[in-house]
């Protein structure tokens, strides 16, 4: 099978651009953040180059920030991203199966939830250039926001700073809100993970956990409950 064409590497790139502006904005949210527990500038853009995962890297600075183990940091960010391993099997079935292992990986590190989106699309047989275009322009936003961020933290006031930190919640609020007003089951999940976590973080005994092992459990236990409760039903095809 061809790899693509270089029209197809510039219509990835095209299609990506929304998703280049929406990751400046976030990455920025993250430099700051890194900044806060004093990663360089360099460090900063090096974990947005090699991780490319918001939810990821953002659960990853407390476990950072207070040396936590490697054991905790790698569960950490195989529970928060196993919905990658679902989106690199479905957008598998898009590739012609006599594809290289190379393609593969390549198209593999750039499987993200916008990129996926765009990808699972696209009409017809998904070309690697097609992906290439993606992930070059998406990616050149995350880490060129992810560096302007982690420089202004290093140059700004720390008022100024702690006051942009707070950007990082106002896009979890705009990811989640406008879920929650169209489906009861999300607004369940959300208020159960609310909820899980504020006692994780005031009981007794169980606020001795680590915030890397918080989010585990909470991530495991409201989507078990999710799962058995309110599970996806199935279309039926006649």
């Amino acid at each position: 099978m061809s790899a693509g064409t270089i029209k197809d590497f510039r219509d990835g790139c095209r299609d990506a651009i929304p998703i280049c502006l929406g990751y400046v904005a976030v990455s920025f949210a993250f430099g700051i953040e890194s900044s806060k527990i004093g990663m360089s500038v360099f460090e900063a853009v090096m974990t947005s180059l090699l991780n490319v995962t918001s939810a990821g890297q953002f659960s990853a600075l407390d476990v950072i920030a207070r040396n936590g183990s490697y054991i905790e940091l790698i569960m950490l960010q195989i529970v928060i991203n196993l919905r990658y391993s679902l989106m690199s099997t479905a957008l598998s079935q898009k590739l012609d199966t006599h594809l290289g292992t190379l393609h593969r990986m390549g198209i593999s590190y750039g499987v993200t939830d916008e990129i996926f989106g765009v990808s699972i699309l696209k009409q017809g047989t998904l070309y690697p250039m097609y992906s290439y275009g993606l992930i070059v322009t998406s990616v050149f936003g995350w880490v060129l926001g992810t560096g302007l961020g982690a420089t202004a933290g290093a140059i700004m006031p720390a008022r100024i700073i702690s006051c942009l930190g707070l950007a990082i919640y106002g896009m979890f609020v705009a990811i989640i809100i406008p879920d929650t007003r169209t489906s009861k089951a999300v607004m369940y999940v959300v208020i159960s993970a609310m909820t899980l976590s504020t006692l994780f973080t005031y009981a007794p005994l169980v606020k001795e956990i680590s915030s890397g092992f918080r989010i585990i459990i909470v991530t495991v236990v409201v989507a078990a409950l999710a799962a058995i409760i309110a599970p996806v039903k199935e279309e039926s095809h006649e």
